[in-house]
C-alpha cells in the first residue's frame, strides 16, 4: 500500500446505525472534502452492503474501491488493512476507533512525532447546549487530544453540510421544470401538474394510517411515493403485506396513489426532494436534504428515552419558525409534534391547516437555506477549525 503522510490526507470512520443514517452524512462530507478541497480521503465503513445502498456500484466485497475522489475502505475486526496516519482523524458519532488505529497514533504521541488531528463528529441538533460544547477538548488516557465537533445553526457551531453548488443546482433543476422527466425515468405515470406529489423517507409510525385515511378521503389527488424501507412496515392497510414489496408497485385508494420506488444514491434522492410538494424525512441526512430542498416537510426523530427526542424537535422548530407567521408557524410545529407522537385522531385537521398554509409555507422554506447556512457550510468550518487546530 502506498503511504499518504501528507498534509491533505484525511482518514473517516464510520459505522453503520439505521442503515442509511451515519452513513449518509459521512459520506456527503468525504466527496464534499475531495472535490472542493483537495483532500485525500480515506473513508472507512464497517458495512459495505448497507452503504451499496445508497451508492449502487460500490462492490460489498471489495476491501478498497475509489469513488468521487473518495478511497472507501472495509472497516474490518481485526483491521486487515494498514492505516497511514495522516493529517486528520474524525471519529463519526462516536463509533469507537479500531484499537490498531488507537496504538498507531499513541505510539506517535509517546516518540514526540506529529499526530493527527483527531476529531468526534458529533450528531446535528439545534438546542442552545451545543456552542458551548462545540470544540472542546477531552483528554484520553493516552495523553491524546480529541475534540468534539458539533454541526450546528448558528455560527459558533460547526455549520451544516451543504455543497458549494447545490442551491444552484437545485434553482436549475426547478427553473428547466426537470419535474416530470425526472417521474418517467422512475416508471411513474398518472401524475398530472395540479396533483400533490409527497416523498415519504420515515420510520415506522402510526400516524402514516391516519394521514393516509385522510388523503384518501381528500379533495385533491396526491401520489406518495416511498422508497423501499421501514416505512412500508406502517403501511400494511394500503400496500399488499401478502405480496412482494417491489419498485414500481402502485396502490390507489381513492384520491391516494401510492407509488414503490427503490432505494437510490443520494443524488436520485435529492431530486425526489426537489421534485415533491411536501416531503416527509427521518433522522439526520434526509432531514437536512430535505431543508435544502427548500419544500415544506415533516421531520419524524429518531425516538428516544422519555422523550428527548421532542426536545431536539422543539429546538430545531424554533429556529425554523423564528421568523414565520405566528398562525402558519403554530400549525407547522403542531403538525410535526403530533406525527412524532403518534396523535392519529388531531393529525388529518393539523394537516389540513399545513395544507391551507402551503404557498406561504414554501415561500418560507425557499428563504430558509441561506439564513441556516451562516456563510459557511461544514465542510468549510472543518476545515478551517483544523487549520486553527
Amino acid at each position: 500500500m502506498q503511504s499518504q503522510t501528507q498534509a491533505n490526507h484525511w482518514d473517516i470512520f464510520c459505522a453503520v446505525v439505521d442503515n442509511y443514517g451515519d452513513i449518509g452524512v459521512t459520506w456527503r462530507l468525504a466527496k464534499q472534502l475531495a472535490k472542493e478541497y483537495g483532500l485525500a480521503v480515506n473513508l472507512w465503513v464497517d458495512d459495505l452492503a448497507s452503504f451499496g445502498h445508497i451508492l449502487p456500484k460500490l462492490d460489498p466485497k471489495c476491501a478498497s474501491q475509489n469513488f468521487e475522489g473518495v478511497c472507501i475502505k472495509h472497516w474490518d475486526t481485526p483491521l486487515t488493512q494498514e492505516y497511514q496516519p495522516g493529517d486528520v482523524l474524525i471519529e463519526a458519532f462516536a463509533c469507537e476507533l479500531p484499537p490498531e488505529v488507537l496504538d498507531q497514533i499513541t505510539a506517535l504521541h509517546r516518540s514526540g512525532n506529529q499526530v493527527p488531528v483527531w476529531l468526534n463528529l458529533e450528531y446535528l441538533s439545534a438546542e442552545d447546549w451545543v456552542e458551548g460544547c462545540h470544540g472542546l477538548p477531552s483528554l484520553q488516557r493516552s495523553g491524546l487530544k480529541k475534540q468534539f465537533y458539533f454541526p450546528g445553526f448558528t455560527p459558533k457551531t460547526g455549520g451544516l453540510i451543504c455543497e458549494a453548488d447545490l442551491l444552484q443546482r437545485r434553482q436549475a433543476w426547478q427553473d428547466n421544470n426537470e419535474r416530470q422527466a425526472f417521474f418517467e425515468t422512475l416508471g411513474l405515470s398518472g401524475i398530472q401538474t395540479d396533483h400533490t406529489v409527497i416523498s415519504l423517507f420515515s420510520y415506522e409510525s402510526d400516524s402514516l394510517e391516519a394521514l393516509c385515511r385522510h388523503w384518501q378521503q381528500g379533495d385533491n389527488q396526491i401520489h406518495l411515493l416511498v422508497p423501499i424501507g421501514r416505512s412500508l412496515n406502517s403501511l400494511g392497510a394500503f400496500v399488499d403485506p401478502q405480496g412482494p414489496l417491489t419498485p414500481g408497485s402502485r396502490y390507489s385508494h381513492g384520491k391516494l396513489t401510492i407509488h414503490l420506488l427503490p432505494m437510490t444514491d443520494q443524488q436520485g434522492y435529492d431530486r425526489l426532494l426537489w421534485s415533491s410538494d411536501f416531503n416527509i424525512v427521518r433522522g439526520e441526512d434526509s432531514f437536512l436534504r430535505a431543508q435544502w430542498a427548500a419544500k415544506p416537510f415533516i421531520w419524524h426523530i429518531y425516538p428516544q428515552e422519555e422523550d428527548y427526542h421532542l426536545i431536539k424537535l422543539e429546538a430545531f422548530m424554533a429556529f425554523y419558525c423564528h421568523n414565520l407567521a405566528p398562525e402558519i408557524a403554530s400549525a407547522w410545529k403542531k403538525l410535526n409534534i403530533g406525527f412524532n407522537q403518534g396523535a392519529q385522531e388531531t393529525l388529518p385537521s393539523l394537516w389540513q391547516q399545513v395544507d391551507n398554509a402551503h404557498s406561504a409555507l414554501t415561500q418560507h422554506a425557499q428563504n430558509w437555506p441561506n439564513e441556516a447556512l451562516n456563510d459557511a457550510d461544514l465542510a468549510t468550518r472543518l476545515v478551517q477549525f483544523v487549520k486553527n487546530s
